[in-house]
């Protein structure tokens, strides 16, 4: 019996995907549950399982726009499993693996390779180049459709001053996402940004003081994340205004603090969500940050996991940025940017002294956050910051770290 695989739906509001990466070949014998296919939305990249065990046919290309609920691929579920457990695509793929090493030349660079995908094989053809030469990106060296598209070998060729060489690679449907939302943002929302900057002493010397017995206790970092979240949740409690947004002709406010946290994964910028940031403590927001962090480097996180934000924090800092003024992820209207700590010169009681800087920047919609709640937010979140035993611990650092 032939099955057909359709397109499951990743999340409420999305009606196409696209073809990310097959992870198996057309004709190869699959298990049920096996991820058969990477796709993306707009939101996220997921795995596609097989439904059932038996020979797939593939029915779409890399690359592909697909409709929810559309075909996919057949699966023979009467099809007898190959002896010895894999198909011959993956056997063949692995004796050329161990039987083909790369061989370097001064002209170019063989190597020995997966599989071109079916997409990578037309681009391959069109363009009259030998998949030899092409490295492979893919699972088990496979030649995808973004390599093909790329088109050069990637190393051993010999450059002379006229190869000036150019690519095209069609942009993920997330990144395509991100990049309307991000000039949705910038056009519809009155952004303004607001700046200031944080003596992080005490922080380093806690850090420096209680990181050791914080891990050991509870097997996370005592990383900034943690400071920050429950210095943000503090400055929202004190200015609403900004864990607010605009819904239609009213200005919805929340009476909780969902934090959304920017981090760039391997498909592009992510914003994972820390549930009711404000009941959790500093173990249980390092260990969310750390859980996210993952799933978003792992390309496994879901929808449900980066919807809902009710203000986000983006760290720009762990890339070297001084200074920015980071977008607003709509529908939210406000965002902290964190940046790099910087040993500056500054003046402490009238004398100059050496103190680890960082500048903090929030992006805000002045239609319905003003000034006011603006600066106050920033200047709440330094004070929690520069004093972080009396704001964000009530005086008692080992019942705060749960040590």
């Amino acid at each position: 019996m032939a099955l057909e695989m359709k397109v499951p739906s990743p999340g409420e509001s999305i009606t196409e995907v696209e073809i990310a990466q097959w992870l198996v070949e057309d004709g190869d014998y699959v298990e049920k549950d096996q991820a058969i296919a990477e796709i993306d939305s707009d939101k996220a990249t997921l795995e596609l399982p097989a439904e059932a065990s038996g020979i797939i046919t593939l029915k779409a290309e890399e690359g592909d726009a697909v409709a929810v609920g559309a075909v996919v691929c057949l699966i023979d579920t009467d099809a007898p499993k190959p002896e010895g457990g894999s198909s011959p695509a993956k056997k063949e793929v692995a004796s050329k693996t161990e039987e083909a090493p790369k061989v370097e030349t001064a002209q170019a660079t063989t190597y020995a390779t997966g599989t071109a995908s079916p997409a990578a094989k037309k681009i391959l053809a069109e363009k009259g180049m030998d998949a030899s030469q092409i490295k492979g990106t893919g699972r088990d060296g496979r030649i995808t459709k973004e390599d093909a598209v790329k088109g050069v070998p990637s190393m051993g060729t010999v450059k002379t001053d006229t190869d000036r060489g150019s690519s095209k690679s069609k942009m993920s449907m997330l990144r395509r996402k991100v990049a309307e939302r991000l000039v949705e943002a910038k056009n519809t929302t009155a952004m303004l940004t607001t700046f200031n900057e944080v003596d992080m002493s005490p922080i380093f010397a806690l850090r420096k003081e209680y990181k050791e017995r914080f891990k050991e206790k509870h097997e996370v970092n005592l990383g900034f994340m943690s400071f920050f979240t429950k210095a943000v949740v503090r400055s929202l409690e004190l200015f609403p205004s900004v864990n607010s947004m605009i819904d239609g002709k009213e200005m919805l406010t929340f009476d909780f603090k969902d934090i959304s946290i920017a981090v760039s994964g391997p498909k592009g910028l992510m914003v994972p969500v820390i549930r009711n940031a404000e009941k959790l403590t500093f173990r249980g927001v390092e260990a969310e940050v750390k859980r996210l962090a993952i799933r978003a480097r792992d390309g496994k996180i879901t929808v449900d996991e980066m919807t809902g934000g009710t203000f986000t924090i983006s760290n720009g800092g762990v890339f070297g940025s001084m200074l920015s003024t980071p977008i607003i992820n709509p529908p939210q209207s406000g965002i902290l940017g964190m940046h790099n700590i910087v040993e500056r010169p500054v003046a402490i009681n009238g004398k100059v002294e050496i103190r680890p800087i960082m500048y903090v920047a929030l992006s805000y919609d002045h239609r319905i956050i003003d000034g006011r709640e603006s600066v106050g937010f920033l200047v709440a979140l330094k004070e929690a910051l520069e004093n972080p035993v009396e704001f964000l611990m009530d005086n008692d650092i080992n019942k705060a770290l749960e040590l």
